[in-house]
């Protein structure tokens, strides 16, 4: 591998003229949206109120770049250094000091120099396609702050999209903070906050330290490590090779994958707060150290390690099992397995550890753990909030609150917000439609549990997206009916086929009968179900299906 180099580095030598960074045609565009930059900024800013002045990391980026030679391009981390870049630029745009503005602006853009021959230009260049436009909307000074004015017909690509609305999302929240607090933000990136700067001139070897760092092959997991740990704490003799064999069974039964989760979330619930470094630094200390090493590993083997993964396994595979109840528990895990992050499963997991043999106990607790799950889906509520919000959860079983934990509730601005974004184009949020259609679905179905087997489901619109001139639609609805109704619950309904774009734009009585049945069938879906038996598909029709659909959704979460 020719000429390796790797150096941590704080972010004021990395955004400097040393490098020019630059990112290849061939990367995929800039994709991070505004979970992780409201993220990014969160862990700066928890390290920064921290009070300590240890360094910060960020990870790492990898380099093909030649010593002599400032040009960097950017084979692993556009996304941070992208993100950061949109950081600094708001963090410029939002002060109204000069200095600390022309210091950050440099930090942003290369001022070029004469003496030196280095000519101004921005300090990360994009793909080509959103080079011009990052240089024009954020580079700039004082760009961001017209970002908010720009026309959606200027945001040519999806990268460009991004990057308003995470610059955006980051104004907004900084320009909450005083300016004193922006500083000190400012200081500690600078500062305290540091890159490992992986380069090589060589392009292949850049590729296989990528493809080294992002392994996912067998390698050693830090569940690993903790096997060591505690099978060499047991020592020799029957006693280790019992829990060894224990620790393999329980292995097997999850998959390593899966297995590698259950230590996260073990971790979770003995800290109960949200993940500060990585787990093989802060599992022995959270977890082993101070409940089972030195002294007590075969205790974490049988108290600990197999029982939560057998609780892993019913969750995961909706298995539980009791004389009665247990279906309604397994439909549970089944609804909570939509949502698109396993944030719950601790919660979940302690309850099955704690209340196994008490069914009618863990409904309850589940029908109240989806509906606090699905509000902060719904909501599109962001990692460290959601994560908090599960801490918050855990501490509050602990403390013995169990059904009555104040934060299992929803607060009348959450079950407010959940409402709104219900009520609104809810087909417009790729994420979460086909969650909520399918939950409403099952509310429908009068709660029977009901299981969706189909290989492919779609949502789909009852009123076309783009009605043919000289339709019934066109009659039936104004354009400004139109607009409003298209994306909302009332005109969405859920088909087991792939889209027909000649058969999306069918009058209502064609489309029902051409569309909506036909021999792969309908009828699992009460949605459906419910327009092939409605007469006509007007503006009454639709509000009054609104109200309905709301209330249903309403009574079955309570809001």
């Amino acid at each position: 591998m020719k000429q390796l180099e790797a150096h941590e580095m704080p972010l004021d030598k990395v955004f400097c003229s040393d490098y020019d960074f630059r990112i290849p045609q061939y990367q995929r565009p800039y994709a991070w949206g505004a979970d992780q930059a409201e993220q990014l900024l969160f862990d700066l800013t928890e390290a920064m109120d921290g009070g300590s002045e240890e360094p910060y990391f960020l990870g790492s980026i990898v380099l093909v770049k030649r010593p002599s030679d400032s040009v960097a391009q950017v084979i692993d981390g556009q996304q941070r250094l992208t993100t950061l870049t949109i950081l600094l630029a708001v963090l410029r745009d939002l002060t109204e000091d000069p200095v600390l503005r022309a210091e950050l602006d440099a930090a942003v853009r290369e001022p070029g120099k004469v003496s030196k021959g280095l000519a101004a230009k921005p300090r990360l260049t994009l793909r080509p396609k959103d080079a011009e436009f990052f240089r024009l909307r954020v580079q700039a000074e004082g760009a961001t702050t017209a970002l908010a004015e720009l026309a959606a017909g200027e945001l040519k690509t999806d990268a460009q999209k991004a990057i308003r609305g995470n610059a955006m999302a980051l104004s907004e929240e900084l320009s909450t903070w005083t300016a004193e607090r922006r500083l000190d933000l400012v200081q500690m990136m600078i500062v305290r906050t540091f890159l490992v700067v992986v380069s090589t001139p060589d392009l292949n070897s850049a590729h296989r330290i990528f493809s080294v760092m992002n392994s996912r092959g067998l390698d050693l997991k830090p569940a690993d490590i903790f096997k060591s740990q505690i099978i060499g704490d047991i020592g020799e003799g029957e006693l280790a090779d019992a829990a060894a064999a224990k620790w393999e069974d329980a292995e097997q039964a999850l998959g390593r994958d899966d297995f590698g989760d259950l230590f996260l979330h073990l971790r979770t619930i003995y800290a109960k707060e949200r993940a500060k470094a990585e787990l093989l630094k802060e599992f022995p200390r959270q977890v082993l150290e101070p409940h089972f090493l030195p002294g007590k590993a075969a205790q974490f083997v049988d108290d600990l390690l197999v029982p939560y993964a057998n609780a892993y396994v019913q969750m995961r595979d909706s298995r539980y099992e009791a004389e009665s109840g247990a279906d309604h528990v397994n439909t549970w895990f089944g609804r909570l397995a939509q949502i698109d992050n396993n944030d719950w499963q601790p919660s979940a997991l302690w309850a099955l550890r704690t209340h196994a043999n008490d069914p009618k106990w863990l409904n309850d607790f589940l029908r109240a753990l989806e509906r606090l799950s699905a509000s902060m889906f719904i909501r599109r509520m962001y990692t460290t909030k959601r994560v908090q919000r599960y801490v918050e959860l855990l501490r509050d079983l602990d403390a013995g609150h169990g059904l009555d934990s104040p934060s299992l509730q929803l607060t009348d601005e959450e079950r407010a917000a959940t409402r709104e974004r219900l009520e609104g184009p809810v087909y417009l949020d790729i994420r979460t439609r086909k969650y909520i259609l399918l939950r409403l679905d099952q509310v429908l179905a009068d709660g029977s549990g009901v299981v969706y087997s189909h290989p492919l489901i779609t949502v789909e619109h009852v009123l076309p997206q783009k009605p043919g001139r000289g339709s019934q639609w066109s009659a039936d609805f104004t354009d400004e009916e139109r607009r409003f109704w298209t994306d909302r619950l009332a005109n969405l309904v859920l088909l087991n086929r792939y889209k027909n774009a000649q058969a999306q734009n069918y009058d209502f009585a064609e489309k029902k009968s051409r569309y909506f049945t036909g021999k792969l069938g309908v009828a699992n879906f009460a949605l459906t179900t419910q327009v092939l038996q409605t007469r006509d598909w007007t503006p009454a029709t639709l509000r009054k299906r609104q109200t309905a659909l709301m209330d249903e959704l309403s009574a079955a979460w309570q809001l």
